[in-house]
């Protein structure tokens, strides 16, 4: 079995798959405090409990966008599963032509969504990812990522929001059943949800003015299903594409590994 990681800046998410079949998915904190023994222990525990042993993974590949966890996770690695990982990074096939200026500068959870992306729903496709930052990215013809872009997650601009002002109060982020709110409350609520929608659906509508065509929008991370309910700019959810992406390119690699 393959174990997948992903690890953003909220949460790490790891998913173990047989073939592309996923046989079991888990979420961890991302906490640069932790030590590699930590997370070691969290995921023998996670294992555990699912009634696996840890002599099941065959291979281990990740990606990360805090790069100052990557020597931690990697030692957990070696010292709980015996192997070293395969990080997504240059250098590693990916079955895509990246055309970004810099390929580089291209998030690595990004590369994997591609990946899931071309093969799973094939191209032109946009896929927006709902995390700490909402990432938009565009499949052309022939499984050429394109660029996309980048805005604040909506968790992220909220926080923002609170933190940054003197009277407004925290709130939890529901769709609001009118736009225009009668409290503090929900006009925080009404704002942020609706706002959020009309960008998705504008970034959406001008890339694919850009595109000249029409293409199949997939999305997925932890505000997705919230989102693509009024926004009907979204065609797929998928909760699983990094993973998907990255079990996808840990076999393009294997033979190299």
């Amino acid at each position: 079995m393959i174990l997948t990681l992903d690890i953003g800046n909220t949460n790490i998410k790891t998913a173990l798959f047989e073939g592309p079949e996923m046989v079991q998915y888990w979420r961890l904190s991302t906490d640069i405090t932790c030590t590699s023994d930590e997370y070691g222990v969290k995921l023998l525990t996670l294992f555990n409990h699912a009634g696996l042993s840890t002599s099941v993974v065959e291979g281990i590949i990740i990606s990360s966008v805090v790069p100052t966890i990557n020597f931690t996770i990697d030692h957990m690695c070696q010292n709980y599963f015996h192997m070293t990982p395969m990080f997504v990074a240059p250098g590693v096939k990916t079955g895509i032509n990246i055309k970004y200026e810099n390929p580089r500068e291209l998030g690595s959870d990004r590369i994997a969504n591609a990946v899931a992306a071309y093969e799973e729903y094939g191209a032109p496709c946009i896929f927006i990812d709902f995390g700490t930052a909402t990432t938009f990215g565009v499949v052309g013809e022939g499984g050429s990522f394109l660029g996309g872009c980048i805005c604040p997650g909506i968790k992220l601009s909220s926080e923002a929001l609170v933190n940054n002002t003197a009277k407004l109060p925290r709130f939890e982020l529901t769709r609001p059943e009118h736009v225009i709110g009668r409290t503090t409350l929900t006009n925080l609520q009404s704002g942020m949800f609706y706002g959020y929608v009309g960008l998705v659906r504008n970034i959406v509508r001008k890339i694919k003015q850009e595109l000249g065509c029409e293409a199949t929008v997939v999305a997925t991370g932890g505000m997705a299903v919230m989102i693509a309910e009024e926004s009907n700019a979204i065609d797929k959810l998928d909760g699983l594409l990094t993973l998907k992406g990255l079990r996808l390119i840990y076999e393009r690699n294997k033979e190299q590994k």
